[in-house]
């Protein structure tokens, strides 16, 4: 994975919820609490969430070939969207699933009582531990951004898949500790299906929305606004007028194809042409921090026509 701080913020969210799956069981055994159960396959499904995000990238590092000419950047966004089904599935519809059964014949908690609250409390800490930790990467990358435009708008999936997660994660457990809470007091088993369901729309509204924005990537986003302007701004100089057009494309969170169409003097000839386009690639490359795969046409700005959409005219791409 590139990015060192979302690699830190996936392993410290793996052994988080490695350690609180083992002690949501060990819960969930003593008691039989439904809440404690939904929350317990909820941390087991976080797990192996982050493990496919270290595999992925992992998987991104491997060299270029010839089928993949452009590299394995963007398998990155295949195991983020795995991340997002088994969210879907194996925490979500699970624990609508346990809520409904617990739901239809409920019991109450009469063993073993003060386990959930207090291996729920514990969770607490420990995901909290892990959202900070996520958090602090987080705020390294976004800069300014806020945090919710950062996880719409950013190529790179593991940092917001781990701050939607260990968000998802926390609120599950509030949801968790008020049924189990409510059960112990009225002796009513349908407070804990209550918070088992709470936990199950939860966790299928994040991974819906996870599936959306991965899906997004995986179809091809273009370059964000700002390294979209720097990249544009840097082409012009040297030898080269205007861009008559340009396109960008995200090969993987770190590395961008970059498409342009460019306007040369009249008068220039190949070998000025060729230095002017040398200069203006070191330009692009200094002006964003990705890595970059460039490819310039000069062209000569003719008169805009009215022409189909697609022409070889300026605002639109080359057909040929």
């Amino acid at each position: 994975m590139a990015a060192s701080g979302g690699t830190k913020a996936v392993i410290t969210a793996l052994f988080a919820n490695l350690g609180i799956a083992i002690a949501k069981f060990v819960g969930w055994l003593l008691t039989g609490s439904s809440s404690m159960l939904a929350e317990s396959v909820h941390s087991v499904a976080d797990t192996s969430n982050q493990a496919l995000l270290l595999l992925g990238g992992k998987r991104a590092q491997r060299k270029a070939s010839e089928v993949h000419q452009f590299g394995y950047g963007r398998i990155r966004y295949v195991y983020a969207f795995i991340v997002a089904i088994i969210l879907f599935s194996l925490g979500g519809l699970f624990a609508l699933y346990e809520a409904w059964h617990k739901f239809s014949d409920p019991h109450p908690i009469t063993e073993w009582q003060w386990v959930p609250i207090v291996v729920l409390l514990i969770a607490v800490v420990l995901e909290s531990f892990a959202l900070r930790t996520a958090v602090i990467e987080a705020n390294h990358v976004r800069g300014r951004t806020p945090i919710f435009k950062f996880v719409k708008t950013s190529r790179s999936p593991e940092i917001p898949v781990i701050l939607l997660e260990d968000t998802g994660a926390l609120l599950g457990l509030v949801f968790g500790l008020f049924g189990v809470s409510m059960t112990l007091i009225t002796g009513d088993g349908r407070w804990d299906a209550i918070g088992s369901g709470a936990i199950g729309l939860l966790l299928v509204v994040i991974a819906v929305f996870l599936a959306l924005e991965m899906k997004s990537m995986l179809v091809g986003e273009s370059a964000l606004p700002e390294h979209q302007d720097a990249i544009e701004a840097a082409v012009v100089g040297g030898g080269i007028t205007s861009v008559i057009h340009m396109r960008t494309l995200h090969l993987g969170p770190d590395e961008l194809l970059v498409a342009a169409k460019v306007e040369v003097a009249r008068d220039d000839d190949a070998e000025e042409v060729a230095a002017a386009i040398d200069a203006a690639e070191v330009r692009i490359r200094e002006s964003v921090p990705l890595r970059l795969t460039i490819y310039i046409e000069p062209d000569l700005r003719r008169p805009a026509t009215t022409g189909p959409a697609g022409s070889d005219q300026p605002g639109g791409p080359t057909t040929a």
